[in-house]
């Protein structure tokens, strides 16, 4: 089965160069069609109704988010194309978008092509519009986050997480309701992503929220006491970081 593709880049160098990496090493995929504005991104979107749309970021005049704003289809998958490893990123990953670097590398376009086809398989929809909400808020602690799990994909906003521990390869959230979410995931992952939103990796096993942090325990070598009253080893590496964040309530 082919998969229809749509390339939405203002440079016809980058527009050509990209459908002929799809054409030639991407066979699952076929691309019905191209633009270079933004109006006619939205037009042959609207007209075409792909299944995945690679969307340049910076385009003349306008940026890809324009073309997201204003297409009434948005059951596809969105590949962003970009020069700028900074521009938006957080929110982009936050909503479990992929993103390639350019100029593009081969093996980084397949494996985004076989992430998006997934997801289209998956039926996995609302990653457009949490993107725009996340793109949307004034700050960090309204983000969400796209949480994918063995019965299909959670949204969490960042102000509900209290912790997040490792097993192995999963990470399980811990939130204020008392719920909690098994992702397949390393923790890792995650450190990377919410390291500027308040976050901070205490123990190779935990991330905690520091706003959630109820009190600190410095016997024992360290024990950080949660809202949800879990107690969290602080490592002896972390422990001067952590409580000079907390005494500067960089949180």
């Amino acid at each position: 089965m082919n998969y229809k593709a749509f390339i939405v880049e203002d440079e016809a160098r980058n527009r050509d160069f990209l459908k002929n990496l799809a054409d030639e090493f991407c066979p699952d995929i076929l691309v019905t069609g191209m633009a270079a504005t933004v109006a006619d991104a939205i037009r042959g979107i609207d007209q075409l109704k792909p299944d995945i749309v690679f969307l340049d970021i910076e385009m003349q005049p306008g940026t890809g988010f324009d073309v997201l704003q204003g297409v009434r289809h948005k059951n596809f998958q969105v590949i962003f194309t970009t020069a700028y490893d900074h521009y938006a990123i957080k929110a982009i990953k936050f909503s479990a978008i992929d993103y390639i670097l350019k100029p593009i590398d081969l093996e980084e376009l397949q494996q985004a092509v076989d992430k998006a086809i997934q997801s289209v398989r998956q039926q996995q929809e609302n990653r457009i519009d949490l993107l725009m909400q996340n793109l949307n808020q004034t700050t960090g602690d309204r983000y969400s986050i796209s949480l994918s799990t063995s019965d299909g994909t959670e949204y969490v906003q960042l102000s509900q997480i209290i912790r997040l521990e490792a097993n192995g390869p999963y990470t399980t959230f811990f939130l204020k309701d008392q719920g909690k979410i098994m992702v397949s995931k390393h923790l890792k992952e995650y450190e990377l992503l919410l390291s500027d939103h308040g976050f901070f990796r205490v123990h190779n096993s935990h991330i905690i929220h520091l706003k959630e942090v109820r009190k600190m325990i410095r016997t024992d070598g360290g024990y950080a006491i949660m809202s949800d009253a879990s107690m969290i080893a602080i490592s002896p590496k972390k422990k001067e970081e952590f409580l000079q964040l907390m005494a500067q309530r960089l949180v």
